[in-house]
């Protein structure tokens, strides 16, 4: 190794060190505090005052992390924050102050956040997106003030930024992933807007400046306007959640217990027109008839953002870059039976992706392949929401027709909090059509009930004929109490049902869930702050059988419990029993090797009293950060209709050694055995390792290694053991479940804003023949990457 490349690393990390030491202060802080503050522009949250009359200031600020200028003595003052989570309804435990403003074309806040621990504030250099195991200060502004939807602006002490769409309670998102484990919204962190925030570290805090452009935000279109803002504060080092507007279980909407920004006026966006060319080079290799080989492409594209009014957004594309610069995260397929959901990460589908949401995911993006151009118009007019996608997908390979597809959600709100809503979808493929239109609605009433119906149909014509569907999904009743609630539901989707714009992944089933929540809560500073049980039963039918009231066939009681442990730490259990029969229509082809002949195959008729229980544990976000679950319990094995037991583990470590430096790794283990006699059925490892280098908060670098080891052994049949014989259709079905891949990522990525990005990675696929030998590894595929952007923001 030459010398070169030894400094290279060294200079890379005291850059990262001078970076962050621009952002480390001490002393006192900058500007006032609350004392010279105006008293009669304080709105303390615990006092309920949050109505915020918001000033308008003609200025402007330098946007620091320093809230030296005098505009900020005169912004209000909004103190008197909560504790939300674990436990809601308690004082913060730190003070947290926010002062907010706006002027002509942005509105600002500032933020001081006390810490009165010591030196354990959490903060990183982290890519945007990825500030969720630091101490960080999320702004949800609901512009329009309906308590369904919020922009979420959020920072961490260093001035990091995370951003997306808070939604009310749990959605199926058209494709977006959603984070933080919660059961009172969905939060989709795939847009990303721009707006500028600075932070530093203080010896008493930290403190934060935040200013988001109005061309950043869909808003009301009247003249004087008042908007929803809530803010939140999220602490490492106790684990605890607080907001500013008191915020309580016991309500079927978080959004609506938010506080009030009152009277902007003479808000000025101007014009909003962002234009994106982009260039994408592609050189992939894969192996050939005459050897191994590659093949470049290189694409230039482009897309064009129109605010065609404060309310509406258009976008149109064409020869966009879809593709992804991370391999999706491995799931063991050896024992599945159903398709498997992956979220949506290409860049054009994540504007407004939220808008898309409807139950039973019947908008699914990832559907659209590789389109040659899209256009979509997002936003609301009145109290409507409109999302509308429309795209000319890739030449299909086998019919050489060019598959156009229609997707179409509108959203009415009904009172405080209800909603009413059509889906309409369908991809047309020459004569070849699906079709699928629906309604829903959800009813929120006594403030923490709410009850959701939708009724869905499909019609389908294609070289197998026409035929029609139906899907129907009734929440009976769902409760959110702070110490009992509950859900009860039935979904019913025929077996014709068929949607090729959405993910159903499963039909011909009534599925019924009934499921009870209780919640215990410590005294103030308990070791056990929370504990949280659900009990759940639930029974899957087939459609025709439901009516008829015959058996189930799958199903069975599962109950959980969460504790949350004083100091960040969660500890979880969980116990199960279950049914599983089998249907036959699944082993046709199936056939017995008797050694001089072969006999048909006997369905067992089913499998009862299937136990199993697991256990799990996550430490506190600190420098090392832990979580593991350990499983074991008796299971269905699908592809012989036999009984196993199955060991699962998954274990995850972070270690943040830096400010800029993260290392993640992450291992999936599953075994299955026969419960017959005790033989190996199927095993599957993923280990998967990423690390990431934060160099500055535009430029980071990234590598991303993943093992895929999955093994079966040949099929037996349950009651002789004896070998399993496929035919060629049951053969094809069934697929090879054999696979040992490695497949590594390294990407450079340079991104000060969002639209203006470099990207230059390089990726490869090998395989072996035995897991984990390292030898004898053949080169799959492999290829490099290369895109620029820039956005122009008229």
């Amino acid at each position: 190794m030459g010398l070169s490349h030894l400094l290279l690393p060294i200079a890379l990390l005291g850059a990262g060190r001078v970076a962050l030491a621009q952002v480390v202060s001490t002393g006192q802080p900058s500007g006032t505090d609350a004392a010279t503050t105006r008293a009669s522009a304080v709105y303390d949250g615990r006092a309920r005052k949050t109505t915020v009359a918001i000033p308008r200031f003609d200025t402007t600020v330098v946007i620091d992390g320093q809230l030296d200028e005098a505009v900020w003595r005169d912004a209000p003052l909004l103190t008197g924050f909560s504790q939300y989570r674990p436990v809601d309804g308690r004082p913060a435990d730190d003070s947290t102050q926010v002062l907010v403003w706006y002027g002509p074309d942005a509105i600002y806040f500032g933020v001081r956040a006390y810490e009165a621990h010591g030196p354990v504030v959490r903060a990183t250099l982290a890519d945007r997106d990825n500030i969720d195991s630091d101490d960080r200060i999320q702004i949800l502004l609901d512009t329009y003030d309906d308590h369904r939807r919020a922009l979420l602006f959020a920072v961490n002490p260093l001035g990091v930024q995370e951003d997306g769409v808070w939604s009310d309670g749990f959605s199926a998102a058209a494709g977006g992933a959603s984070t933080g484990g919660r059961l009172d919204a969905t939060i989709d962190l795939n847009p990303d807007y721009v707006y500028q925030s600075r932070g530093r570290v203080t010896d008493w805090g930290y403190e934060i400046e935040v200013r988001i452009p109005f061309k950043s935000l869909r808003y009301q279109s009247g003249a004087r306007q008042d908007w929803g803002l809530q803010v939140l504060r999220t602490v490492q080092h106790t684990g605890h959640e607080d907001t500013w507007a008191p915020a309580f279980r016991a309500n079927a909407s978080f959004l609506i217990q938010s506080g009030t920004l009152a009277g902007l006026t003479d808000m000025h966006r101007g014009l909003v027109m962002d234009v994106t060319p982009e260039l994408t080079s592609k050189l992939d290799g894969a192996p050939r008839a005459t050897g191994y080989g590659y093949r470049g492409a290189t694409d230039l594209g482009g897309t064009l953002r129109w605010g065609v009014t404060p309310n509406l957004s258009a976008v149109a594309t064409a020869h966009p870059d879809f593709s992804q610069v991370e391999a999706d995260v491995g799931q063991v397929t050896a024992n599945q039976r159903f398709a498997l959901f992956f979220p949506e990460k290409r860049p054009f589908f994540l504007e407004g992706l939220e808008q898309y949401d409807t139950p039973n995911r019947l908008i699914y993006t990832r559907r659209v392949v590789q389109p040659d151009a899209g256009a979509k118009l997002t936003g609301k007019i009145g109290s409507t929401s409109i999302a509308y996608l429309g795209a000319v997908d890739a030449r299909d390979e086998v019919t050489g027709q060019l598959p156009v597809y229609n997707m179409l959600r509108l959203r009415r709100d009904v009172g405080p909090s209800s909603t009413a809503g059509l889906v309409y979808t369908d991809r047309v493929e020459g004569n070849a059509y699906n079709r699928v239109f629906g309604g829903d609605t959800h009813l929120v009433w006594n403030k923490v009930w709410f009850t959701q119906v939708q009724v869905v149909g499909a019609w389908t014509s294609d070289e197998r004929g026409s035929r029609t569907g139906a899907l129907w999904d009734v929440v009976l009743a769902d409760r959110t109490g702070r110490r009992y609630g509950n859900h009860y539901e039935i979904n019913a989707i025929s077996p014709d049902f068929e949607t090729q714009s959405g993910f159903v992944n499963r039909t011909g089933i009534v599925t019924g869930t009934a499921f009870n929540r209780w919640s215990w809560y410590g005294a103030p500073g308990a070791l056990v702050e929370q504990v949280t049980t659900f009990q759940r039963l639930q029974g899957v039918w087939r459609y025709g059988d439901f009516g008829r009231l015959r058996g189930a066939i799958e199903g069975g009681y599962d109950g959980s419990w969460q504790a949350n442990l004083r100091g960040g730490w969660q500890l979880s259990a969980d116990v199960t029993n279950s049914i599983q029969r089998f249907d036959s229509s699944a082993y046709v082809g199936y056939g017995v090797d008797v050694g001089a002949d072969t006999v048909p195959f006997v369905m067992p008729h089913g499998l009862y009293n299937l136990w199993g229980g697991s256990v799990g544990v996550t430490t506190p976000n600190r420098v090392v950060t832990a979580t593991a679950t350990l499983g074991y319990s008796a299971a269905p094995i699908f592809a012989e209709a036999a009984e196993g037991r199955q060991l699962s583990l998954n274990a995850e470590v972070l270690w943040r050694p830096t400010q800029s430096l993260r290392i993640d790794a992450l291992w999936t283990h599953q075994t299955i055995d026969r419960a017959r006699d005790g033989s190996r059925f199927a095993t599957a490892d993923i280990p998967r390792l990423k690390v990431e280098y934060q160099l500055t908060r535009a430029i980071f670098f990234r590598y991303v290694g993943q093992y895929f080891a999955q093994d079966q052994s040949a099929l037996r049949d349950p009651r002789t053991g004896a070998p399993i014989v496929l035919d060629s259709a049951a053969a094809a079905a069934a697929g090879n479940p054999v696979m040992h891949e490695l497949r590594s990522d390294v990407l450079f990525s340079y991104r000060p804003t969002p639209g203006t990005v470099f990207l230059l990675g390089y990726g490869a696929t090998l395989s072996e023949p035995e897991a984990f030998r390292f030898r004898d590894m053949s080169r799959e595929s492999d290829g490099f990457f290369l895109k620029m952007s820039y956005l122009f923001r008229m």
